[in-house]
């Protein structure tokens, strides 16, 4: 590639000659052999541009494309004179020209055989000379997209391996002294900072000749370009040296969120030449900087400079002035012509005497030239720049969220193994993570922290070990952590209180539920591999710090989450004890019920469906209910202990609350009793039913309403009831079973520790099937599908879903079975009923200021309404005909021995009409309704006598 500083340099002499101006019509036919777009050569210099259109066609071709070798000999053929007086002029140019500053030999080979005229053909060979052999250069260049190598492991990190703080690049090295070697080489993929090639290979960029620099940076590939600090930093000291410039610096353009344009120093006031790193340049100068460029970035165009002191627009000091004659600084643009950067060169020297001479318009052309292929390769760059630095994110990411996912022996221990992921990818030398107070302040001087956890990385080699210390709070310097506390923001800080921390930065890390800040991270001192000086975070660093912080985040609420749930589950233990030790019944009465002697079911009347436990005394009661397991044969099948079942059964009567008029231990015994009676009558059931199933179902009819307290699941729900809360719908059917399950769990009770793993799980399985199966709203579900079953003239139960279908059913007809019992104790369950009901709906009326109504279907809407107290008997018929008469009628189908509970339902309905219209005190809508539930009812016993 011939130099850019070259083609500039003849293209500006006036007296330069020109294809053009030698030969129209030649140049005419010369154009039309080429391509339709904007000419490769220009001027007299060779000037072949680095640049391609962002309108040319095929972007993905290689740089040259159209202009063969063939027809530039052809053409140089044809203008052999201007041949001559070209090299002529360009031999003498370079030998006339006097550079205080030293320089290698450019080649060793001899060139003095371009000084000879070429012959005049058409068809020749190819030129020997690489320097006129303008195709083979193209061969070399070609798109970056050509070779993308994503996976460099020799690349450094990025925007921070030479950030302000760490000037020296090991890429890019260039002296003064000696002539510019290549970037990268390609030969060398094994070697991270590839050698550059011997002086024969090419010659310094300013000699005519190529421009190694913007040669290598093409062809070496994104994986060879190193970081975009290097990029930019390997531009600006080259453009520097070729301009002879004093100073250089580089700042790229930054958006904001709310899309404002800012720059951001990469490559900071840097001495070239041979002034010394103790001189001016060695201190930056922020006003003149960030002046110049701000002009640069807000007009797009360049500034140029003559006596920066003169200029208005710039405040600098005196001894700066003295020091500063000539500016120029040029916009950066990409290749859709947007800027990207700026860059600036202070004070240009005289090759000859080294005085301080200004910037020419063909140094402005040739800085703008070489910035144009710095902002061309800048978008690729920062593109491959950030898809290194989100796969190393991804990786950091993915590690943390492992280490969150285990368990761990404590809540430090998680957090250090957080934070020592990211530290290698940052570099870090510390990590510390501190943990304010509960009562910590707002104000910076008032907040303190609580403890830290603080991480150091010690590098060996090619790794890195990461140690814990144990550090008290008073032995770090907390005061950017106390910042970051006040502030709640992140804060990217340059220097440290203390002489070996330079580099700090601080994230906060915020509750996500309350937004407080419950913590503090900060890394410091990030290390630069290549050269070990401290060097800034860079914003991949912010955002890796940012993300630890919202892993810390999430790690802090697990922790106090699993801190939560243990002290709760220790809370469970202690009340589960308590209850336990409450509600198991005391010795001496187990004792006394274990030595007492058992009534028979004669006696008891238990196998009459016409039994009632009222007037009966309480150790009667339990007495009936060992009786049922003895008569069944549950206690010797399944081996249950029988002081086992003595405790068991009067732990179950403690469970009831006595408080509660109806759901009480009496109507459990009652459901129990109905329940045995259609087991021990109907011989059918038991063979249907398994012996498991069998005690499944007197366990559930004795445990069903356990701790039930009056109200039902509408009013839980509705006042948004812990139990609620705990268990969502059907809540008091599942608190029944949870704790009929406590006490068959409770040491004394475990009337089931003779069954095999298998059948324990079976028979607790079908318990909580039954119990659930008591919710009314549940029945109403699946009743249509028995009432189907029951029209069959033959079922067969051998199918696990029809009897678990039966076995709800008849926990059902067990549940509802006072509805069948003789009319006076009808009359007074019904009474109990009523007073449960009414306080119920007393509450809701109270407590949410409506209308009680009772929320299960096909019930009466006002049974729950004291002011519809007179209309109690139409509900007992309504409530008889929707929901008890139909499933009775459905049993005794199935089985004729159950016929007594249809006979005693259909006699009670009797009785409430009876009792309606013949009731003191009832009003003529309370008869007409009853009148017109007695049509109703005639009309349904002569709908089943047909049928």
């Amino acid at each position: 590639m011939p130099c850019l500083h070259a083609g500039a340099q003849e293209s500006m002499e006036p007296d330069a000659e020109t294809p053009g101006t030698a030969s129209t019509a030649t140049a005419g036919s010369f154009r039309s052999e080429t391509v339709s777009e904007p000419p490769m050569v220009r001027g007299t210099g060779w000037f072949f541009t680095p640049q391609w259109s962002p309108r040319s066609k095929n972007r993905a071709g290689r740089f040259g494309d159209g202009l063969r070798s063939e027809q530039v000999e052809a053409w140089l053929d044809d203008h052999s004179d201007f041949t001559r007086d070209y090299f002529l002029r360009r031999t003498s140019a370079v030998s006339g020209a006097q550079s205080p500053l030293p320089r290698l030999p450019r080649s060793t080979s001899d060139h003095t055989d371009m000084l000879r005229p070429a012959p005049h053909r058409r068809s020749s060979s190819p030129p020997t000379d690489t320097h006129l052999n303008i195709s083979t250069l193209m061969d070399r260049l070609k798109p970056l997209a050509s070779n993308p190598e994503w996976e460099d492991p020799f690349s450094p990190d990025v925007l921070g391996r030479h950030s302000p703080f760490s000037p020296r690049s090991s890429r890019f090295s260039f002296s003064p002294c000696r002539p510019l070697s290549p970037i990268c080489s390609p030969d060398l993929p094994d070697s991270p900072h590839p050698p550059p090639l011997p002086a024969e290979s090419g010659a310094a960029c300013g000699r005519g000749e190529c421009c190694l620099w913007a040669t290598e940076l093409l062809r070496g590939g994104l994986g060879r370009m190193g970081s975009v600090a290097e990029l930019c930093r390997g531009a600006a000291l080259h453009a520097g040296e070729l301009l002879t410039a004093e100073c250089c610096s580089l700042s790229l353009v930054k958006k904001d969120c709310g899309g404002k344009s800012t720059l951001e120093e990469v490559v900071a006031p840097t001495a070239l030449g041979l002034r010394s790193e103790v001189d001016l340049w060695s201190r930056p100068h922020p006003s003149l900087v960030k002046g110049v460029m701000g002009c640069v970035l807000a007009a797009g165009s360049p500034v140029k400079l003559r006596d920066a002191s003169e200029d208005p627009r710039f405040d600098i000091e005196d001894f700066e002035s003295s020091q500063i004659r000539n500016v120029l600084s040029v916009p950066i643009k990409n290749h859709t012509r947007e800027m990207v950067g700026v860059v600036l060169m202070i004070n240009k020297r005289n090759d000859c005497d080294g005085s301080v001479s200004g910037f020419t318009d063909v140094d402005e052309k040739v800085l703008f030239d070489h910035m144009d292929v710095l902002g061309m390769v800048l978008d690729n760059a920062q593109l491959y720049e950030s898809s290194r630095q989100e796969a190393k994110r991804s990786q950091a990411l993915l590690e943390m969220a492992q280490v969150l996912s285990k368990e761990h022996l404590s809540f430090e221990v998680l957090l250090s193994k957080m934070a020592a992921t990211i530290m290698p990818f940052t570099h870090a030398q510390y990590c510390t993570i501190f943990i304010p107070s509960e009562q910590t302040s707002a104000v910076e001087h008032q907040a303190e922290f609580s403890r830290v956890i603080h991480l150091e990385c010690e590098e060996l080699g090619s790794t890195c070990q990461i140690y814990r210390r144990e550090r008290d709070v008073g032995d770090l310097d907390p005061s950017n952590a106390l910042k970051t506390l006040v502030c709640k923001k992140t804060l990217n800080m340059s220097d440290g209180s203390e002489e070996s921390i330079n580099s700090v930065i601080c994230c906060p890390v915020r509750n996500e539920m309350s937004e407080n800040v419950i913590a503090v991270c900060q890394l410091t001192n990030k290390r630069n591999r290549d050269s070990d000086e401290v060097e800034a975070f860079n914003r991949y660093d912010q955002r890796l710090l940012e993300d630890l912080a919202l892993y810390c985040g999430l790690a802090l609420q697990y922790a106090q989450a699993v801190q939560i749930t243990e002290e709760r589950r220790a809370s469970i233990e202690v009340t589960q004890e308590v209850l336990a030790y409450h509600i198991t019944a005391a010795e001496q009465e187990i004792q006394a019920l274990q030595e007492a002697a058992i009534p028979t079911v004669e006696s008891l009347q238990l196998l009459n469906f016409h039994f009632s436990d009222f007037g009966l005394p309480e150790e009667t009661t339990t007495q009936a209910t060992v009786r049922m397991f003895l008569d069944l044969n549950l206690v010797q099948d399944f081996n249950i202990d029988y002081k086992s079942l003595c405790q068991w059964v009067l732990t179950v009567r403690r469970g009831y609350r006595n408080n509660v008029p109806y759901h009480n231990w009496n109507h459990a015994l009652s459901t129990a009793q109905s329940m045995f009676a259609m087991l021990m009558a109907t011989e059918r059931l038991q063979s249907i039913f398994s012996r498991l199933e069998i005690l499944a179902l007197m366990i559930a009819t004795l445990s069903h309403d356990l701790d039930h307290r009056g109200y039902s699941n509408s009013y839980i729900e509705r006042s948004q009831q812990p139990l609620a809360q705990l268990y969502g719908h059907s809540s008091l059917e599942r608190h029944h079973y949870n704790l009929c399950l406590f006490i068959l769990n409770n040491t004394g009770s475990q009337i089931l520790s003779g069954l095999s793993a298998e059948d324990h799980r079976a028979v607790l399985h079908m318990i909580k099937r039954a119990i659930l199966a008591t919710d009314l709203t549940v029945h109403m579900e699946r009743r249509e599908e028995f009432f189907s079953l029951t029209k069959k003239s033959r079922v067969s139960w051998k199918s696990e879903k029809k009897r678990d279908l039966l076995r709800s059913m008849l926990m059902t007809a067990s549940d509802l079975s006072a509805i069948t019992k003789p009319w006076p104790e009808q009359k007074r369950i019904a009474n109990l009923v009523t007073m449960e009901f009414f306080a119920q709906g007393d509450k809701e009326k109270k407590e949410f200021k409506i209308k009680p109504i009772t929320a299960v279907l096909a019930s009466p809407k006002d049974i729950m309404n004291r002011e519809k107290s007179t209309r109690l008997p139409y509900m007992q018929v309504e409530y008889i005909n929707d929901i008890c008469y139909p499933l009775y009628k459905a049993v005794s189908r199935l089985f004729d021995t159950c016929s007594p509970l249809l006979r005693g339902c259909r006699k009670n309905r009797e009785n409430w009409i009876h009792f309606g219209e013949t009731a003191e005190g009832n009003n003529c809508d309370n008869s007409c309704c009853i009148t017109a539930s007695t049509h109703q009812n005639e009309e349904v016993e002569t709908q089943e006598m047909e049928e």
